[in-house]
């Protein structure tokens, strides 16, 4: 990786990634391009929890730390984080991987059924094949948009779905880092490019929309390495007709990394 440029267009762990990359002799280039947006309702939880009471749900559906943590700081805030143990207590919990598993454990909640390595919704869904949905209530804890597949899947089977928005991504409320990025590549200054969430990709293509340079932005990407995180992530650079050069296995920042360094060495 000696001496190549890599954009990195990661916020939450961009500085972890930035210094990955510039131990193995990388030259890190941060355009952040995802917010997260706290987006917890009070009243809202502490209703659904009283609903809940009355109308128990037959699974909760657990798919970010990130998120799982907030609801419950929500319930600390409340005082009603005993009751929303008591009536996990009583559910199928469900989790899509180890970051909403460690969230939940934290909390001593016992965890039914975990989806499988890569970890999306795919795999969630094939991990609740054998459970009945039809006609039962179905918690799903949001993450940063509403998991349309996995929303479909489950209302085709009969459940009756109730969303909990926790977070939201939104664009960073500096956008220019964004604008250098999509100059530098178009100047085909950039080796690689990482993309570590499927929202990345669509913020990135919003900022060229907005500016008349989507083509631009297109053949710059072409003209370098495009490294994802995983297949959800690869799945949207496709929708725009990026051509993905690498998909960390498994879909975690530390092989992501090994595999771009393999990349850029030969």
């Amino acid at each position: 990786m000696q001496g190549k440029t890599v954009a990195i267009l990661e916020s939450r762990l961009g500085e972890q990634l930035v210094e990955l990359i510039g131990k193995r002799g990388g030259r890190p280039l941060h355009a952040p391009a995802l917010a997260e947006v706290p987006d917890v309702d009070p009243s809202f939880v502490a209703g659904l929890v009283a609903d809940l009471k009355s109308h128990p749900a037959k699974i909760a559906i657990f798919q970010t730390g990130v998120g799982t943590h907030a609801l419950f700081r929500t319930t600390d805030a409340l005082g009603l984080t005993a009751s929303l143990l008591a009536l996990l207590a009583q559910m199928t919990v469900v989790v899509r991987g180890p970051k909403p598993t460690a969230a939940l454990r934290s909390r001593g909640v016992r965890i039914d059924v975990s989806a499988s390595d890569p970890f999306t919704t795919a795999e969630v869904l094939q991990a609740l094949q054998t459970v009945a949905v039809a006609n039962e209530r179905v918690i799903v804890q949001r993450y940063g948009v509403t998991n349309v597949e996995l929303e479909h899947a489950l209302r085709e089977r009969g459940a009756q779905l109730v969303e909990i928005p926790t977070y939201r991504w939104a664009l960073p409320d500096d956008t220019q880092p964004l604008v250098a990025l999509i100059d530098t590549l178009e100047r085909g200054e950039v080796d690689a490019v990482t993309f570590t969430n499927a929202a990345q990709v669509y913020n990135l293509f919003s900022i060229a929309e907005r500016d008349g340079r989507t083509q631009a932005l297109k053949a710059g990407l072409d003209h370098t390495l495009v490294a994802s995180i995983g297949p959800v992530c690869s799945d949207a650079l496709r929708k725009f007709g990026v051509t993905v050069g690498l998909e960390s296995h498994p879909p975690k920042l530390g092989p992501l990394v090994s595999a771009l360094e393999q990349a850029l060495s030969r």
